[in-house]
């Protein structure tokens, strides 16, 4: 039958087109299967599994920065969204990841796939449902994308001993789904910090989290995650920023003023930098980009301006990425670099750089007041969107997740089937679904 495999134990059939700097481990699969057609390469099949997946289309209607669909004019009624942001973290992690050594289509699918398990509503919507999911083990966006990948999208079914069917997700490769990890450890197992929010795998998928980590040193990133991390933090804060400037929100002289310089410090140290970074040294990365020949230093939406400004993105991209590249390379020499043979190096003046460009686009973009009272509405929408699904459940799950509800063992794993559901939903379907539970509060 397609779409069943006939064991989960990883072993057995894997894919045989060669794949220079990788070993039978990294190729292998969950979930052994054959090629349906010969000649790809292994990290060629995760990438196509990723591209043609649900989740990444429902992408296109969940939040990046800006709520789509939320601004009045010609060019603001398409902001990014975790789609095209997910596409452009692609495009910076192929070509990176190609320069190092690393192949091509596995950072691909790696920066394809690294926010597929982000909720509605952005961020804001993640911290709502960590408050939902506090009695369950709590929400990250990043545990739920290597849950998604590996148990809610529905592409690979393995039988168990008993007959039924399990599914195991895309049933990607270990190097895919390790590529994917951008904290390789559960809630509280941050290296240095047991506090920190941060983790890469609920409790009830260490299983296969255990599975993907065969052989990796214990909380290090793989070479490719930490490209696909690096490739991350350049597209966001790079179009971020491009973004405000379309929309008027940023003003590139303000930029060169004194009060609002120390605004960007603030909202940069702590957040975006280490609390103890040393003011001066972000003036300092703000006015490297300022004295840069293409830096945008006026923008009154022309056709010239826009090409202006669209150079300037492309030529920050460059800047951060051969930063990276060189440094790594002056580190590690001219030879293939993968898995765990290497570190990303960003040089401290490119991460301030960087930073800087986040903190602009948060101070601008992010804090203004429209986007607070429409942040307080969507964690109203999410709060009783659960409530009304607790209540109610399995009545207002999917097809997929009522079968999961009333597969699951006790009242803690039934709370995590309603939060998958929450997550998988579009910012509009979201709301949607709240407005069919709660019709007197919508």
């Amino acid at each position: 039958m397609e779409g069943i495999a006939d064991t989960k134990d990883g072993t057995g059939i894997t894919d045989t087109t060669d794949t220079p700097g990788y070993d039978s481990s990294a190729t292998e699969r969950w979930a052994a299967e054959p090629d349906k057609r010969p000649g790809r390469t292994a990290f060629q099949r995760d990438r196509a599994r990723v591209l043609h997946s649900a989740a990444l289309r429902r992408l296109a209607g969940k939040t990046q920065v800006v709520t789509p669909g939320t601004r009045s004019h010609a060019w603001d009624a398409s902001p990014r969204t975790r789609l095209t942001h997910s596409l452009e973290c692609a495009q910076v992690g192929r070509e990176l990841g190609a320069a190092l050594g690393c192949d091509p289509d596995l950072v691909e699918a790696a920066c394809l796939s690294h926010d597929m398990g982000h909720p509605p509503f952005g961020h804001n919507g993640e911290q709502a449902l960590n408050d939902v999911a506090k009695d369950c083990g709590g929400f990250e966006g990043n545990a739920q994308s290597l849950r998604l990948l590996t148990r809610i999208e529905p592409k690979r079914f393995v039988k168990e001993a008993d007959g039924e069917l399990v599914s195991v997700g895309l049933n990607l490769t270990r190097a895919a789904l390790d590529a994917a990890t951008k904290y390789p450890w559960p809630r509280g197992g941050h290296p240095e910090d047991p506090g920190s929010p941060k983790f890469g795998v609920y409790e009830d998928d260490l299983p296969v989290f255990a599975w993907i980590r065969q052989g990796a040193p214990a909380h290090r990133k793989c070479f490719e995650a930490q490209v696909m991390d690096w490739s991350d933090d350049v597209a966001y804060s790079v179009h971020d920023f491009e973004d405000g400037l379309h929309a008027g929100h940023i003003d590139p002289n303000m930029l060169l003023a004194e009060p609002e310089r120390a605004d960007i410090w603030t909202v940069a140290i702590g957040r975006y930098v280490p609390e103890d970074t040393d003011p001066q040294e972000l003036a300092e990365a703000l006015d490297r980009l300022v004295d840069q020949e293409w830096w945008p230093h006026g923008y009154d939406g022309s056709a010239v301006a826009q090409a202006r400004l669209k150079d300037a993105t492309s030529q920050l991209i460059g800047r951060f990425c051969l930063a990276a590249e060189g440094a790594t390379r002056e580190a590690y020499g001219s030879g293939r670099l993968t898995r765990y043979a290497a570190e990303l190096v960003v040089p401290r003046e490119a991460r301030n750089e960087c930073a800087v460009l986040k903190a602009v686009a948060d101070r601008y973009v992010m804090q203004r007041a429209e986007q607070e009272v429409l942040r307080a509405d969507q964690r109203v929408v999410v709060a009783e969107l659960a409530e009304a699904l607790v209540a109610r459940a399995p009545d207002g799950l999917e097809p997929q997740f009522r079968a999961a509800f009333d597969a699951a063992r006790d009242d803690r794993a039934r709370k995590r089937v309603i939060v998958d559901q929450i997550a998988n939903l579009t910012d509009a379907a979201a709301r949607a679904l709240h407005r069919r539970l709660r019709p007197h509060h919508a």
